[in-house]
């Protein structure tokens, strides 16, 4: 038997397009390793068996009767998805940014496994990076790892194992997969009368049909006639990208959030909103008392029904960039977040899954499309917030020092923010759209400034 996509991973392929890829990418920073990043690709390869998802590729089945199949590679090449790179001297930040905007830009080649790993040499003070891609149909849940968990340990003298041989398993042929699916539709008659359903477009009756998203589905349509505000974050979205990073100190956002209220999450949003003012005011854009912009947060919560333990909601949040005073912004974003967390206000992503979920890859290619272009009137841009371990984590013996998220950008969003924490500290990863928002680094720079004016004010 075998395994095929899910609903949601199979949306997150047919939701690509050349000018939008989906893979979220990493960058860590590591002091160097004393067998210098040879060390780092033979810790990748030796524990690639902890992933074995890592060494398969989707496959489509034959007139797109059910969803994509995952299949071993038969021709898995390591050397393909771990790649070696070098910076010229002097190996500055901005240098080694230039190179993740790049990588950033170029999707995967879904004929084969959907990762990339990329080990920088040439960095000042000696330190390597390691630039990871990889595509979110791959990482299946909250637990799943992807490979830059693979490559850390809380000891760093955690041995390198020795690489376990690995034989592909065969993969199905054209008539297999078609018996398979059809053999699906038999045992589950359901699918069938879904899929008709699906065909004449009346995907709500299907959509209905589930246990709570029919209510998730009136919420999301009361979101969507209250459109996003009018932003330049909102435009056509080319093929290049331009990524910045900044960095907080933990212990001065606890002081913030001690001396004015809320949590963490709401001092980062406070931070993130004052620096779109800034910016905003920078290019000569209106703002006034009342303008706003119109974040969408995925947050962690737990699902009692769900086998895995937990799942992502989407809470739309007005990030109110017209407010002056950076102390009424953080009083006004604790007292949404609160509002959206008590009344599970939560929008888009449960919803959209389920007008995808139970349809064939056709439809999964026309829901994943509708809400690409709902998507631009809902929200200005992704924020995400993923708290880290708050000890140090090491490669190969090699100390990580710093970590930045980058986050993919969605069909007419120009601009996405990825914060986590690690070590004490704070990283901010900002994914842009080259032309639409190519001064993001005057934003990352901004991030920063903002966070010292708020420790000012907090005394």
């Amino acid at each position: 038997m075998v395994e095929r996509l899910t609903g949601l991973d199979a949306s997150f392929i047919y939701l690509e397009e050349p000018d939008t890829p989906m893979h979220v990418g990493g960058v860590l920073i590591l002091e160097r390793p004393p067998g210098g990043v040879d060390a780092l690709a033979d810790l990748i390869e030796a524990r690639l068996s902890l992933v074995p998802r890592y060494r398969q590729r989707v496959m489509e089945v034959p007139g797109q009767l059910a969803n994509p199949v995952w299949v071993d590679d038969a021709d898995f090449d390591i050397a393909y998805h771990v790649r070696r790179s070098g910076l010229p001297r002097p190996g500055t930040e901005n240098q080694l940014l230039d190179l993740v905007s790049r990588l950033t830009s170029r999707p995967l080649d879904r004929r084969r496994p959907l990762w990339e790993a990329y080990l920088v040499e040439g960095l000042s003070d000696g330190r390597v990076a390691v630039v990871t891609k990889t595509h979110p149909a791959l990482v299946d849940g909250l637990g799943a790892l992807d490979i830059g968990q693979v490559l850390l340990d809380v000891d760093p003298a955690a041995p390198t194992p020795a690489a376990e041989p690995w034989r592909p398993q065969r993969a199905p042929g054209a008539a297999e997969l078609v018996w398979e699916a059809l053999d699906e539709y038999v045992r589950r008659p359901s699918a069938v009368v879904d899929t008709v359903r699906g065909a004449v477009t009346d995907v709500r009756s299907t959509a209905a049909r589930l246990t709570g998203v029919a209510g998730g589905l009136l919420r999301t349509a009361r979101k969507t006639i209250m459109s996003a505000p009018t932003s330049p974050l909102n435009a056509s979205v080319g093929r290049q990208r331009r990524v910045a990073v900044a960095r907080a100190e933990l212990e001065d956002l606890k002081r913030i959030r001690k001396a004015h209220g809320g949590t963490v999450n709401d001092v980062l949003l406070t931070v993130v909103t004052g620096a779109l003012r800034e910016w905003l005011l920078s290019r000569g854009e209106p703002v006034v008392a009342g303008t706003s912009v119109r974040a969408l947060v995925p947050v962690s919560v737990k699902d009692e029904d769900a086998q895995a333990g937990n799942r992502v909601s989407s809470y739309l949040v007005d990030l109110p960039v017209g407010e002056p005073n950076p102390r009424v912004r953080l009083t006004r974003l604790s007292y949404a977040m609160r509002g959206v967390a008590l009344h599970g206000q939560s929008v888009g992503a449960d919803s959209l899954i389920a007008l995808t979920g139970f349809a064939p890859p056709t439809l999964h290619a026309l829901g994943a499309r509708a809400a690409r272009g709902l998507s631009r009137r809902l929200f200005n841009l992704v924020v995400t917030n993923v708290p880290g371990p708050q000890v140090p984590l090491y490669a190969a013996g090699s100390r990580m020092l710093e970590v930045f998220p980058v986050v993919p950008l969605a069909r007419g969003q120009g601009l996405s923010i990825g914060m986590t924490s690690y070590d004490g500290r704070v990283y901010f990863g900002f994914n842009a759209d080259r032309d639409g928002v190519g001064d993001v680094d005057v934003l990352a720079d901004l991030v920063e400034q903002e966070v010292a004016e708020l420790v000012e004010a907090a005394g």
